[in-house]
């Protein structure tokens, strides 16, 4: 049986399974898979490996630079920084940026970091990454693994860990800094390298746009980013036009009851009880009142309630995480678990009405990928790493801040995913209908090196269309 493929080059490709070349490695590595896996696994090592020998025109001196950067993963990944903490890492990208030329100002909107390199008359861009982690025990068994513990706004001591990519994110971003400030005979524009605080908890964007980084900065022309994911394999470029990431609510339900002792519940009214029965009742609203054709999530993700085993406390919280595409469904779905909340109440007799409160500091809307932009891209990282490295992605029900630059600005922006898991792993997980640890999970391990220089990849050959340059090649 042949199996027909593209090259980087894009010219089709005659394999014979049992022969050497991509089919024959991907034979090697994934053995006793079934012929259209080992195809899935040749296209993968294709792509990644091209990305590793060959740097294609405007990734000259990625080599070079990679060894560098993996230094810089490593070193963020081990001292991680929790939301509105990030103190040492923005001084980090601070200090990188200035080695390169850049115009630096820090401490905007918190920790944020905004670096300016001016080249001629030209587009303007903007490039952003992300630089907070999450309050996550990291479990990879990586012998750069964080080990860090900081005190939480509360006074709680907590684990930290860069559990979403953004160790990944931050370390390409200077990578394509790195190349854009050595190849200025390539672009013309203006430059603008964002490193957005509190992403994590959806509220750096916003400080950053109020503290003036659409006023004290030049206005983009376009809005750039990239996210690391588990869904594609390390080498692949994954884009979506239209939605990517889904609005976000965080909802706070406190319920009344009557406590007492545990032996004689029929004196009490249990707010546990109540609660328990809400929580049940909550999945109802996506099963039968969203129509299901929109994308809808509720999800209970805490239950706080009681002291004792034989004590019923006098409340019960439940905290929530709330996701969809459209306001409307989203303003139903908010509108939904009110009225479930005193309903329940109600019925158990409880001495007064829940508390439903709406989080307004961790809200998010939806990012859109401006359709127009996303093609450009599209073809232009196709030209440049191989028409099998990029790939059109599914939209996530995960949520995101970003999109609020593009809404604000009033300019087109994109958030290009970029996949994060080793291929053979990922073609053996895909062949088992498994699906590996991703962001935000104490397990995810991004495959490190085609990870970041895929990011690098799609960052500078995004700037270099958006700046008059698509091929790479000096003016």
């Amino acid at each position: 049986m042949e199996v027909h493929y593209l090259s980087r080059a894009n010219e089709k490709i005659v394999m014979n399974p049992k022969k050497s070349g991509p089919l024959g490695e991907a034979r090697r590595l994934f053995p006793g898979m079934r012929l259209p896996t080992l195809a899935l696994g040749a296209i993968v090592l294709v792509g990644w490996q091209l990305v590793l020998a060959n740097d294609p025109p405007g990734l000259e001196g990625l080599d070079k630079l990679y060894p560098s950067l993996d230094a810089l993963y490593i070193d963020l990944h081990k001292n991680p920084e929790l939301s509105f903490h990030e103190e040492k890492t923005a001084a980090k990208l601070a200090s990188h940026l200035r080695s390169l030329g850049f115009e630096v100002t820090e401490h905007i909107g918190g920790n944020g970091v905004v670096g300016l390199l001016r080249n001629g008359a030209g587009p303007t861009v903007m490039v952003r990454t992300d630089m907070d982690a999450l309050p996550i025990k990291e479990k990879t068994g990586l012998n750069y693994a964080s080990t860090s513990v900081y005190k939480s706004d509360s006074g709680e001591s907590v684990p930290v860990a860069h559990a979403c990519g953004h160790d990944i994110h931050m370390s390409s971003w200077v990578g394509a800094a790195t190349l854009l400030a050595k190849a200025k005979d390539r672009w013309h524009g203006t430059l603008v390298f964002v490193g957005q605080p509190a992403e994590e908890v959806l509220q750096g964007a916003q400080a950053m746009i109020k503290d003036g980084l659409f006023t004290r900065f030049p206005r983009p022309d376009f809005i750039l980013a990239v996210h690391d994911t588990n869904l594609l394999p390390a080498g692949q470029v994954g884009v979506i036009a239209g939605p990517a990431f889904a609005a976000s609510n965080a909802v706070d339900i406190t319920f009344y009851g009557k406590g007492g002792h545990g032996a004689v519940p029929h004196l009490t009214i249990d707010p546990l009880l109540i609660a328990a029965r809400a929580v049940v009742t909550l999945q109802t609203i996506v099963a039968r009142e969203v129509n299901p054709f929109d994308p809808a999530v509720v999800t209970v993700g805490t239950f706080h309630a009681g002291t004792k085993r034989n004590v019923i406390a006098d409340d019960a919280k439940i905290e929530l995480t709330v996701r969809s595409y459209k306001p409307e469904v989203q303003k139903h779905l908010l509108d939904s678990i009110a009225r479930i909340a005193k309903a329940e109440a109600a019925a158990a007799g409880a001495p007064r009405e829940p508390l439903v409160l709406v989080n307004p500091n961790e809200a998010s809307q939806v990012v859109f990928n401006d359709p127009v932009l996303a093609a450009r891209l599209t073809t232009a990282l196709r030209r440049a790493i191989g028409e099998g490295s990029v790939v059109p992605a599914t939209p996530s029900s995960g949520s995101e801040d970003f999109g609020l630059f593009g809404q604000v600005a009033g300019v087109p922006s994109v958030m290009l995913r970029v996949g994060a898991i080793e291929p053979g792993e990922f073609a053996r997980a895909t062949a088992a209908g498994q699906t590996l640890p991703g962001p935000h999970s104490p397990l995810f391990a991004p495959y490190r090196e085609p990870t970041i220089r895929t990011s690098v990849a799609a960052f500078t050959i995004s700037v270099l269309e958006l700046t008059g340059h698509p091929s790479g090649a000096p003016q």
